[in-house]
């Protein structure tokens, strides 16, 4: 079980992991007023409450202003941001859940098992019961007199809840662009190499005018955007197995650390020091 924080308890992002729950991460923040993010997108699924206060939240090509009381969901691959009204405080916690745990799950519970991951087409809910029922989890997943048995069967029992009363069979999925995706697939693929764009394209079968304008309508962001977000991603992974943090950012892709503290701020709203803990 692991807890990370900077030297001051009252600001700092607060991590949550435990290597007998693999598939889920918790992260709480108490001053939404010192962190700030970039558009980003993760390869899990997201889950978080607005505890106190307002901030503003974007999801892909839309923004909502949110409150103490709000769920915010956010599907794999979602670009989005939330961050800070006028330094107006505001404070959350968050679930991160791994893919593949959730999309297992959604087969147990009778979801189609050819779709891979069924996504949730609910953006952010004002409904206090789910409000409750995610906080409660948060703090059995933080308690650590809490076994491991009472902690994995809260979140089971959480995330079956939260697909039988979100998740109906009969949701639309997202139009695929294969052509696209294949270009995403590329880039997620050799994240950490030198890409150039010409080299995106070929994979692809698309012009770079096409690329381009086409690739950020479709995942809120422009290629390189994605790159450097699949970096992070990347070295996400590393840092949590307590790796070196001038290795990572090297073995990310980044030019140097500096480059890497600066993108990682950016996209977690702290620092890969304050991440791994």
């Amino acid at each position: 079980m692991k807890h990370a924080a900077a030297k001051n308890p009252e600001k700092a992002p607060r991590f949550w992991r435990d290597d007998t729950l693999p598939f889920i991460e918790a992260r709480a923040i108490a001053d939404g007023r010192e962190v700030c993010y970039a558009r980003h997108s993760h390869a899990h699924f997201s889950i978080g409450a607005i505890t106190a206060g307002r901030s503003t939240y974007v999801h892909e090509q839309a923004q909502f202003e949110v409150a103490a009381g709000t769920v915010v969901l956010m599907n794999p691959g979602d670009v989005h941001a939330c961050n800070p009204i006028d330094d107006q405080p505001w404070s959350y916690v968050m679930l991160y859940v791994e893919t593949p745990w959730l999309t297992d799950l959604q087969h147990q519970l009778g979801f189609a098992e050819d779709v891979e991951f069924r996504r949730f087409s609910a953006t952010h809910l004002h409904d206090a019961e789910l409000f409750r029922d995610l906080t409660a989890l948060y703090q059995v997943l933080v308690d650590e007199q809490q076994d491991v048995l009472r902690k994995q069967s809260t979140a089971v029992e959480f995330f079956s809840d939260l697909q039988l009363r979100l998740n109906p069979a009969g949701q639309a999925l997202r139009e695929p662009n294969f052509k696209l995706e294949r270009a995403a697939e590329f880039i997620r693929e050799h994240c950490t190499d030198l890409l150039s764009l010409d080299a995106i394209c070929a994979a692809a079968q698309l012009s770079p005018s096409y690329l381009i304008r086409a690739f950020k309508q479709h995942y809120g962001m422009t290629p390189h955007a994605f790159l450097v977000n699949q970096r992070i991603q990347f070295a996400r992974e590393r840092l949590r197995s307590g790796q070196l943090i001038a290795h990572v950012a090297l073995e990310a892709g980044f030019a140097d650390q500096a480059h890497f503290q600066r993108a990682f701020k950016q996209h977690l709203a702290a620092t890969p020091g304050q991440y791994r803990g």
